[in-house]
């Protein structure tokens, strides 16, 4: 299989701004970036963290807010958090060099086996194997393979093939070149299998069970969150804002603080509850400001976020990182969610209308 699959790597690959160097900087970075993102939305992030940490010892040196502003809209943000992580433990425990193996690689925060056998390969030539969404494709077509591939015994069984299927030599382009048949050639819907180097060895569509495959478990219905914010108004003019705990969903982010309902509790209730619970202050919650709806992985959430006006209690830091009195001019300095940048969003375009 190799052997076809290289050859129209080598007509078909795409031009992508990371590829054409071995620089293991650059890899990893464009690895941890496609996790569960796109291509086309990758490419100017990734362009945009070249121009700003264009070494190792750059990204390690700047501060994490800085990274997690430049991160801010690519999502699943604990990839930039461990992204920063694993620079310093590089830059400042390894003489700023990346460890070659699969095994030391996986050491690093951040890196599982799928990404440490993409660097390993692409960056070093090590003969690794890798396996992600795409690839998890490609491999249960050609095999037909009727079982869940979400199901541990399953995914051994395709690591285990994966491996097998290595050639002994140009690996990195061979592992790249499963991953881009799978994005443009065997995709979920629809795929091309006219187009596709492999389609002889192609057991689903020798069977014609393409569609059917890969097998996975069916979603669970996602949840739904009801969660209360506020726009918090000093007397000066100065909004509230509040720094998430590091760690967790949105680690590190600053939102307008507040929190989720709890069953039978009003949202003006909840509000206050919550500015209680994690920093210690009292508000007098006003009008509803605006209702922003939106989708995490595994749940959903309807944002309602409150113009509050501040009554008192010296803000602490009990369930948050960090808290900062802001101009509403300033806000665009920080990193906040998808959600709360709705918010702001609404507040400039209010603010624009009395202009």
């Amino acid at each position: 299989m190799a052997p076809r699959l290289l050859v129209w790597y080598d007509q078909h690959a795409a031009t992508l701004p990371w590829r054409g160097t071995p620089d293991p900087y650059r890899v990893w970075l464009s690895e941890i970036m496609l996790q569960q993102t796109q291509v086309e939305t990758v490419k100017a992030y990734y362009t945009r963290f070249l121009q700003a940490y264009p070494q190792i010892t750059a990204l390690a040196a700047a501060p994490l807010d800085d990274v997690l502003k430049l991160w801010e809209g690519l999502g699943y943000y604990s990839r930039a958090r461990n992204l920063h992580k694993t620079a310093r433990i590089i830059a400042y425990d390894m003489d700023g060099r990346f460890p070659q193996t699969v095994e030391a690689l996986q050491q690093l925060p951040g890196i599982g086996r799928y990404t440490a056998g993409a660097i390993a390969s692409i960056a070093f030539g090590v003969r690794a194997p890798v396996l992600d969404g795409n690839v998890t494709r490609v491999f249960a077509r050609l095999l037909d393979l009727s079982d869940d591939t979400t199901q541990p015994a399953t995914k051994t069984m395709l690591w285990a093939r994966a491996e097998s299927w290595l050639p002994h030599q140009r690996v990195g382009d061979y592992n790249q070149a499963l991953m881009e048949l799978g994005r443009t050639v065997c995709k979920p819907r629809q795929p091309l299998c006219h187009e596709c180097p492999v389609q002889a060895q192609c057991k689903a569509f020798a069977n014609d069970t393409q569609a059917l495959r890969p097998v996975k478990k069916k979603r669970q219905p996602v949840p739904h969150y009801d969660v209360t914010a506020g726009l918090i108004w000093h007397d000066d003019g100065r909004l509230l804002i509040a720094q998430r705990p590091l760690d967790g969903l949105l680690g590190g982010l600053w939102e307008f603080p507040g929190g989720k309902a709890e069953d039978g509790e009003t949202l003006p209730a909840c509000l206050r509850r919550e500015l209680r619970e994690e920093l210690a202050i009292e508000v007098e919650v006003g009008d509803l400001f605006t209702v922003v709806r939106h989708g995490f992985t595994h749940f959903k959430i309807t944002l309602h976020a409150f113009t509050c006006r501040y009554l008192g209690g010296i803000p602490q830091k009990i369930g948050v990182h960090d808290w900062a009195w802001v101009s509403p001019d300033d806000l665009r300095r920080y990193s906040f969610g998808k959600a709360d940048r709705a918010v702001i969003d609404e507040l400039e375009n209010r603010r624009n209308m009395l202009l």
